[in-house]
């Protein structure tokens, strides 16, 4: 590899001031809807109820936020998740790159509404997309959380939990469809 004449000054006074950036590492996130000093990060954890099952998961709003995701990721419990929130019914496409743990992905429709579950590979990158196209949420679990918690299609989630998320993180809910009916 060449460096430019300053190349290995600056990579050494970036390595020297604060170590590397990784390439894959989020963008800063585009302003909220609705914000204040007391807003969340994507790191808080909340309480999900589906079903008769109780899990904590982490939200995800922002499409820089969701293009990350659980990339990287190896912390998850075994009762662990990640919503990720739209604002309007779709067909639903999810990759793993970058994603080291297997998981499992449900997509829900804007009642709450479990519609189908996906199991989704480590670092495969094939889309695994969703065959409705009327979904507005998606919980990525561990693989095999669902069948573990007997959680099938037609199961509801709480969309008073996804709403409170939400507000805590300093976003809107009625600009998203998890707004309790």
């Amino acid at each position: 590899m060449r460096f430019h004449p300053f190349g290995r000054v600056f990579l050494l006074a970036g390595l020297l001031l604060g170590g590397c950036a990784r390439a894959e590492e989020p963008k800063s996130a585009p302003p909220k809807i609705a914000t204040g000093s007391d807003a969340l990060g994507t790191d808080a954890w909340f309480p999900l109820t589906l079903g008769d099952k109780t899990l904590r998961f982490q939200l995800v709003v922002t499409l820089d936020e969701q293009q990350r995701g659980l990339m990287g990721r190896r912390d998850l419990g075994p009762d662990d998740g990640m919503v990720f929130v739209y604002p309007a019914p779709q067909e639903m496409s999810f990759w793993m790159r970058n994603t080291p743990t297997a998981l499992d992905i449900g997509f829900f429709k804007a009642d709450g509404t479990l519609g189908e579950v996906h199991p989704l590979y480590p670092f495969d990158e094939t889309p695994v997309k969703s065959i409705g196209a009327d979904y507005t949420l998606a919980l990525e679990t561990p693989q095999g959380w669902f069948a573990k918690n007997g959680i099938k299609p037609g199961a509801k989630l709480n969309l008073a939990d996804v709403a409170a998320a939400l507000r805590a993180r300093g976003f809107k809910p009625s600009r998203y469809s998890a707004e309790p009916r």
